[in-house]
């Protein structure tokens, strides 16, 4: 028997771009997940740390920077973190506490530039591998970076998960987790990167909250027969600062909102486990039977017997896009 994994998601938003005030909610939200809910692993949304900043176009149209929208720029980018940092040991910190293996969306900065990132933190090894978002979507590419193939991990973590034959025991299981940040989820070609190296928990941190969201979770987790955790945003123009953009300034409300969630738990059958979720401030929490995925194999597996190898290929670079510049360095 694989064992059962309890796993959450945690709908959640940034505070106002107060790194402090964020740092806290998470560990208070973490603390919950785990005491109320028995949560193994969670999974944060997208850009959690850092913010997602939703309406704004940093004063940038074809040919012309603005210097309010520098400022704007610059306010985003002191928020940022760096990886490693103070900010990535406070967090190892509450999930070496909680006993809970974390996924969670950052924006991290690297020199001069910004990057929308999945983190993966261990409690007892602490960050063992972070994810780049490959391709920002639309006008997130003014103020964030591309990834590279350097950063497409798929790790095994060890979970004390409770047997199917023994459910008052526990005992050692482990599990393979990825993550696909957003719209990262429609590039085939990566989801089939993450299938060949046996993805088993599916992580997609997102701030897509389209209810044709939820078809796109349903997809994957049959499509790879793998158990999918999409934690969304839900924010309200109260959790930005009081300048930011908002839709309507004619109708500014603290409680107008900006990204309304929809967080999911997807089974590899395409069971809906816990969610779609329309609430603030909410924790979606599931039972993960790792059975699940061998019964779901047994007549699909598209990096298997359904693969077809003899006509399609896919040739994966893993390297570093900045590889020269370090070489040349030396």
């Amino acid at each position: 028997m694989a064992g059962v994994i309890r796993a959450s998601v945690v709908q959640t938003c940034t505070a106002a771009y107060s790194l402090e005030n964020t740092l806290s909610k998470f560990e208070i939200l973490l603390c919950l997940a785990k005491e109320r809910d028995g949560a193994q692993l969670a999974v944060f949304p997208e850009a959690f740390i850092g913010g997602y900043p939703k309406m704004s176009h940093f004063g940038a149209v074809v040919g012309e920077r603005s210097d309010s929208g520098r400022d704007e720029f610059l306010r985003y980018y002191q928020g940022a973190i760096e990886i490693p940092s103070p900010t990535i040991s406070r967090i190892e910190a509450a999930c070496k506490e909680h006993n809970v293996f974390v996924v969670m969306g950052v924006i991290e900065k690297d020199l001069g530039t910004l990057y929308c990132t999945a983190i993966f933190v261990d409690p007892v090894a602490g960050l063992v591998a972070k994810h780049r978002k490959l391709v920002p979507t639309g006008t997130e590419r003014i103020i964030w970076g591309q990834g590279d193939g350097s950063t497409l991990p798929v790790l095994e973590a060890r979970f004390d998960a409770i047997t199917n034959d023994n459910p008052a025991g526990r005992e050692a299981t482990r599990a393979k987790i990825s993550a696909a940040i957003c719209w990262e989820n429609y590039m085939p070609l990566l989801r089939t990167y993450y299938y060949s190296l046996g993805t088993q928990l599916y992580c997609a941190p997102t701030v897509d909250a389209r209810p044709q969201w939820q078809s796109t979770m349903t997809h994957i987790a049959l499509e790879g027969r793998c158990f999918v955790l999409s934690a969304c945003q839900f924010a309200k123009e109260a959790d930005y600062p009081p300048d930011h953009a908002v839709a309507d300034k004619s109708n500014r409300n603290a409680d107008n909102i900006m990204i309304s969630g929809g967080s999911v738990i997807v089974s590899p059958l395409g069971e809906i486990l816990a969610g779609p979720s329309r609430e603030p401030e909410t924790i979606l929490t599931a039972d993960l039977d790792l059975d699940q995925i061998a019964r779901g194999k047994f007549d699909l597996d598209v990096c298997g017997h359904y693969a077809r190898t003899d006509i399609f290929q896919l040739h994966t670079r893993t390297q570093s896009n900045l590889e020269g510049y370090r070489d040349a360095s030396k």
